[in-house]
């Protein structure tokens, strides 16, 4: 797949990554638009009582929140659209104009490992520079749509850019952890309709991450493989590939929650093998579209690829993706109230082997439906 680097107007970076059978040219107009100054890089401050970093992004209160097809900014500009992307595009990414995490201009890049050191130590009054780099993944020109919308060559290039950002990302100097992931509907919070993604580059390992090593070093070793194993076993289980496998979780939070773990131990998407990518593409693809079979409009949710920290534990966490939706009923909504919001105990409105059942419906709505396409095709 070609990929192609360019500069926007303000100095952010721009990345093309064309379909393996793109019949766009190689050659990508320049930005041409005058644009404010980038935003000073964004505080952060660290909760004594947690031991978490918060980061003050003031910046992003002036983003673009819900605007007409005709002033996407992730479309392909024109005259009337001077949006983000200055040509036309099969998949783009490039640095966010209001980042929570980004680079600190005035210091050399270098420095930021001694910048960020001592990140774990409890203090009060702590601040520190939200050193790290945030991207937008546009998954297609279109105005609207979602991942499982995609052609499945499309999907096949998105995931293609998200290990390729993952590698890059990850030799970033202050860099933690990568993370890329999907919001999708405006039950979850989105601000734009079109199909696109997001990765943010951490300068910390993430507090679920946190919690998770904990596990392991409770556990053993051999915890994903147990979990696996476990699941393609039982009854939780949606979808069994030759490199994948879905499944509801045992201790699912939310009402639809599903998980996707590989069947070798690798740390993160740039491990993944050619074969790896092109069984996810089809799962991926095949698991969204199913939600969508639930019920008589589509299903919100958030997409979350879990990766190993840049630095440690490569060995012991495996890659995941966790596809959660606070929808628990058709016209009903899970909001996160006192127990979870306040004290992170979470209570399940629906068991996770009837979500499973549920699913494993929709799975079947969709395959039916994608045969029949195809037939007519």
């Amino acid at each position: 797949m070609r990929q192609h680097n360019a500069t926007l107007s303000d100095g952010r970076e721009i990345i093309y990554f064309d379909d393996r059978e793109s019949t766009l040219s190689s050659h990508r107009r320049a930005d041409d638009r005058t644009l404010d100054p980038r935003p000073a890089t964004a505080k952060m401050r660290l909760d004594p009582l947690t031991g978490d970093w918060i980061s003050i992004a003031e910046a992003r209160q002036n983003r673009v929140f819900l605007p007409p097809a005709d002033q996407d900014p992730l479309a392909p500009a024109t005259p009337h659209n001077p949006s983000e992307i200055p040509d036309n595009y099969d998949v783009a990414v490039f640095e966010n104009r209001s980042p929570s995490f980004g680079p600190d201009r005035a210091h050399n890049e270098v420095d930021a490992e001694q910048r960020l050191a001592d990140l774990e130590v409890i203090a009060l009054g702590q601040t520190r520079p939200s050193l790290g780099r945030c991207e937008v993944v546009s998954f297609s020109p279109a105005t609207s749509g979602a991942f499982g919308s995609l052609s499945l060559q499309r999907a096949r290039t998105v995931i293609e850019a998200l290990a390729s950002r993952t590698a890059a990302l990850s030799a970033l100097p202050g860099v933690k952890q990568v993370f890329p992931f999907e919001n999708r509907g405006e039950a979850i919070g989105v601000t734009l309709h079109h199909p696109h993604g997001q990765i943010y580059s951490y300068p910390y390992v993430t507090p679920r991450t946190r919690r998770l090593i904990e596990s392991v070093e409770s556990y053993g070793p051999t915890l994903f493989h147990d979990i696996l194993a476990r699941e393609q076993d039982g009854e939780r289980l949606l979808l069994r590939g030759e490199h994948w496998s879905a499944f509801v979780p045992f201790a699912a939070r939310w009402p639809i929650e599903v998980h996707l773990l590989p069947h070798r131990h690798m740390p993160d998407l740039a491990a993944t093998t050619i074969e790896e990518r092109d069984e996810l593409a089809v799962m991926y693809r095949r698991i969204l579209r199913a939600l969508d079979h639930l019920y008589d409009s589509p299903t919100p949710y958030i997409a979350a690829w879990h990766q190993a920290p840049t630095d440690r534990h490569r060995d012991d966490i495996r890659l995941m993706l966790q596809i959660t939706s606070p929808r628990r009923a058709a016209d009903k909504l899970k909001f996160l109230a006192g127990s979870e919001a306040a004290m992170g105990a979470w209570i399940g409105d629906v068991t996770p082997e009837a979500t499973a059942t549920a699913l494993r419906g929709a799975i079947d709505t969709e395959a039916k439906l994608t045969n029949s396409q195809e037939e007519h095709a």
